[in-house]
Formats: structure tokens, C-alpha cells, sequence
């Protein structure tokens, strides 16, 4: 009989930026954009043809996120009211572009974790929610650069790139089209977000992760996660949207222009992907004959602590320790389809054989993504 093909992930990779921005410097900035802004058109809002902005506090990020600091690229051009925007020098055609760069640094810590040469990696993917451009696939520049060979893609679903991507690698490995494929997720989040919004200028960090899917009967030396299985879902909504592109294209910082850049109905998003995710994550674990007992750990998408707590309670049917449900968005915030990567890339090594946990991230679209595995001896 031969061999059924199972594929497992068998390598990660971090790429943390130098830079950090703290809740009291991104909020010490903040207002005092508000307060030279309130200054500046004084006699408008005094005459009720224009609204007066509110400040920040430390406080307030903390209570509705959960996020205490955040990596970025460029911490000047953020913090500097006359900017607050990531200043990202352009590059020539012949230089490496910035998202590749920050997505090679993860690839590489994932093929060394593998014990991998990257002429090994049959195809490349990079699934992310913000791409430096349309074409050539960030995924071919960055196939290109590792020395790999075969082909590569970009994926776009949102915050759900990630697990989207493992999916597809895991597809690509059943099927015998790879034996080998590198999904990788860099994300300058910073660059879609609008520091001048009181409600969402504390949100997004940037970050960059790799994940390694290769076939189960590859000579190994070092442990792998035997992927059980995956499910996605998707459901159209506006609640989460950005309408930057190169159909619309403008000043995203100009007045009037907030829609260029993200934004979200944050009350909405919570009360529609709670359920939606909660829901997909329990019809997998049955659909596997898995019981929620048997998960050791939840690897959730890091984007707000109070919907985890919630998504985590509903599956585990209790209050979720933080060794069940590990958080790295208080340092890191929401990278958007690295969260859920950082997490498991952080929080792994204490699993024994045969014991199982649980990859999820959900966004905008809305998506979803599950991912459940299991630690191979």
C-alpha cells in the first residue's frame, strides 16, 4: 500500500522590526496633533461648521484592545504630527523590496529551523494583507532572492492570509505538487493606518512571518505539527475596509480621503466574527470527531484581547488561561495575518506527541481561517 501523503509544518519564522512605539508616545503624540488641530481651526468648530477632536489616553487603547505597544518600520515619520505616517524611503527595481526583505528574514529562520536549503522549497507563497504593489508577485521576488526553485504567488485575504495560505501549501503537499512549500507573511501594517483616528490609530503593528509546509515522509531531523486538517470561511461585509488601490488613487491623508485607508466599524466586527468564528472552529473540531478538551492551546488572530477571551471561552467552555490562549498583541498589536503565526512561533515548545492545538485568524472580508494540529514524535 503506498504511503498516504499528510503534510506538516516543520519550520516558523519571526521578523520583529527594531522599532517600538509605546501606548504613551503614540498617544503624547496624538494629542498633540489634536490640540494644534483644535487650535488651527478654532473659529470653525467655534462656529459649529467644523467638530472639535477628542484626545487619547493610554487608558482608553488598553481597555479596547488590550495593546500596550507596537513594532514598526519607521517610528519618526509615526510619531511626528506634521507626518504620522511610516516615511519608507522608495527603492530602485534592482534593490530587494522592503516586504520581501522583511519576509526572507522569516523565510530563512524557517528553513534554518527545518534544516532546509532553500533550493529544497518547491513553491513559495506570500499571503498578506498589504502588499507593496501589484506586480511582480512579492512571492516570485522573494522565491528569487532565497535561491528557490519551482514558483511562487501572492494571497490576499485579509487578516486571514496566513491560514489561508497554510491551507493552500497543505492542498499543494496532498496532492503531490510540492513536497516542499515556504508561506510567508510580511505585513507593514502601519502604512494603511490612519494615525490622525482616535479610534484605530493604536491598532496595527509591523511584523514579518514564515511558516514551512512540507510532505510528512521528508528526512527530518527536527520535530514537525502533522496539519489534521483546515477550514475556512468567508463572508462579504464593509465593516472592515480599506479602498486604497490604484483605481481610487489619491492623497490617503487628505481630508475627506479617511476611506483610503483602514477603517472599520469596530462594534459591528465584534458582533458579527465572534459568533462566525466561534462557530467555525467548533464545526471543524466536530467535523474531525475532535472534542474541544483535547486542545491544549488556541493560537488566535491578535487583534483584540476581548474578542480572543470570548472566541476562547465559547470553544473551551471555560475562562481561557493565558497558557491556553498565549496573547502577544500587547507587545506586538495586530499584525493582521502574522497574529496567530507570532503566537504559535512563540508558544509551542511545551507540547509533547500527539497532542493537539488549534491555529485561527479572522478579518476583514469577512474571513476565517482553521487550522488544527497536531505535535508528531
Amino acid at each position: 500500500m503506498s504511503h498516504l501523503i499528510r503534510p506538516v509544518i516543520t519550520g516558523t519564522g519571526l521578523y520583529t522590526p527594531p522599532n517600538s512605539i509605546s501606548n504613551e508616545e503614540l498617544v503624547a503624540s496624538f494629542n498633540a496633533y489634536v490640540a494644534a488641530y483644535n487650535v488651527r481651526y478654532a473659529d470653525e468648530i467655534a462656529a459649529g461648521v467644523r467638530v472639535a477632536l477628542q484626545p487619547s489616553s493610554v487608558e482608553f487603547i488598553e481597555k479596547a484592545s488590550g495593546i500596550r505597544a507596537r513594532h514598526v518600520v519607521d517610528k519618526h515619520g509615526i510619531l511626528d504630527i506634521e507626518v504620522m505616517r511610516p516615511m519608507i524611503p522608495e527603492r530602485s527595481n534592482e534593490e530587494t523590496s522592503v516586504l520581501a526583505e522583511m519576509a526572507l528574514d522569516a523565510a530563512r529562520q524557517a528553513l534554518a529551523m527545518a534544516g532546509r536549503d532553500a533550493r529544497e522549497v518547491d513553491a513559495v507563497l506570500v499571503a498578506a494583507s498589504n502588499m507593496q504593489r501589484a506586480y511582480p508577485a512579492m512571492a516570485v521576488e522573494v522565491q528569487d532572492r532565497l535561491g528557490a526553485d519551482g514558483f511562487g504567488f501572492d494571497m490576499n485575504v485579509a487578516c486571514s492570509s496566513a491560514t489561508f495560505g497554510i491551507q493552500t501549501a497543505a492542498a499543494m503537499v496532498r496532492a503531490g505538487e510540492a513536497r516542499s512549500v515556504l508561506v510567508c507573511n510580511p505585513e507593514i501594517c502601519s502604512g494603511h493606518l490612519n494615525f490622525r483616528d482616535r479610534d484605530s490609530h493604536f491598532i496595527f503593528g509591523d511584523v514579518a512571518t514564515a511558516v514551512l509546509v512540507e510532505r510528512d515522509d521528508l528526512p527530518r531531523e527536527a520535530g514537525a505539527w502533522e496539519i489534521v486538517g483546515t477550514k475556512l470561511k468567508t463572508q462579504f461585509s464593509n465593516n472592515i475596509r480599506n479602498n486604497f488601490g490604484f483605481l481610487n488613487r489619491c492623497d490617503p491623508q487628505g481630508e475627506g480621503k479617511a476611506d483610503k485607508l483602514f477603517v472599520q466599524e469596530g462594534r459591528k466586527v465584534f458582533k458579527d466574527v465572534v459568533p462566525m468564528v466561534s462557530d467555525l472552529i467548533l464545526k471543524h473540531l466536530a467535523e474531525l470527531n475532535l472534542a474541544p478538551t483535547l486542545l491544549k492551546r488556541l493560537w488566535l488572530h491578535q487583534a483584540n484581547s476581548n474578542m480572543n477571551r470570548i472566541i476562547a471561552h465559547k470553544v473551551l467552555g471555560h475562562e481561557a488561561s493565558e497558557d491556553e490562549s498565549p496573547t502577544v498583541l500587547d507587545t506586538y498589536a495586530n499584525t493582521s495575518s502574522a497574529g496567530s503565526i507570532i503566537a504559535f512561533h512563540k508558544h509551542n515548545r511545551d507540547f509533547a506527541a500527539g497532542q493537539y492545538g488549534l491555529i485561527c485568524s479572522f478579518g476583514a472580508g469577512y474571513s476565517a481561517g482553521s487550522v488544527v494540529v497536531r505535535k508528531a514524535a
